[in-house]
């Protein structure tokens, strides 16, 4: 039985995760074309490398179908309820740095922190008699950050194009995202509330705690951790 490691299928995540593998001695490779989903490891013994979207590698992770896999941090906690009963985090990586946040037009001068959005909120649904809407793809996350800062009166659409649009395109009144340097949000007329991020996030490489775990594939594990820098 091998160890097998879920990397992103392609992209700068793809390229950045091969490069970090490579500056610790593992060699991870695409085999043939990019439509392919298969590659290669060089370097170590017992590992299969598996290559899927990811946002996907979450779900495998749980499932026990990988046994390792890098993602973004924010995909994790987002997608996997008691994420931290079915994944350990191994390593932050250094790249795929983003923030989750929540922005509102900025228009709405009177609208900085999380109480302000709390009071437009109210005043929202008292003026039209619906809850002021948010679009985000990260549903999970954003109704416990909101839930824990005391935000009700609103409601989460789902967003699965370019949720900086929403607001423009009246399917919504604000909005929660990744965002890396803020330019789409002020493109829209959008600005960010102030204070901490929901979550700060970054590609990880994560450990399933679901997995199939045999003599051989954690003797991999331990070579691989030693290779990679990781330690006990």
């Amino acid at each position: 039985m091998v160890v097998k490691l879920g990397v992103p299928s392609k992209g700068r995540l793809m390229e950045k995760t091969f490069e970090w593998f490579s500056e610790r001695g593992v060699m991870l490779s695409r085999a043939g074309s990019e439509r392919e989903y298969s590659g290669a490891v060089e370097g170590i013994e017992g590992v299969e490398l598996v290559l899927l979207s990811a946002s996907e590698i979450p779900r495998e992770l749980a499932a026990g179908r990988i046994h390792m896999g890098v993602t973004g941090s924010d995909l994790v906690r987002d997608k996997l309820a008691s994420w931290d009963s079915k994944v350990i985090e191994m390593a932050p990586m250094g790249f795929g740095h983003a923030d989750l946040i929540i922005a509102v037009p900025k228009a709405w001068v009177d609208v900085d922190t999380l109480d302000d959005l709390d009071a437009a909120a109210a005043a929202f649904r008292a003026r039209h008699g619906f809850r002021l809407r948010i679009a985000t793809k990260y549903h999970h996350l954003i109704r416990e950050f909101l839930k824990q800062n005391g935000v009700a009166d609103y409601q989460l659409v789902d967003s699965q194009g370019a949720t900086e649009g929403t607001v423009k395109n009246l399917t919504a009144e604000a909005i929660a995202d990744i965002t890396s340097t803020g330019e789409t949000l002020r493109a829209n007329h959008l600005k960010i509330l102030s204070g901490d991020p929901v979550h700060c996030s970054q590609a990880t490489l994560f450990k399933s705690r679901m997995a199939h775990w045999t003599d051989d594939t954690r003797a991999t594990l331990v070579t691989l951790k030693d290779m990679l820098g990781l330690g006990d």
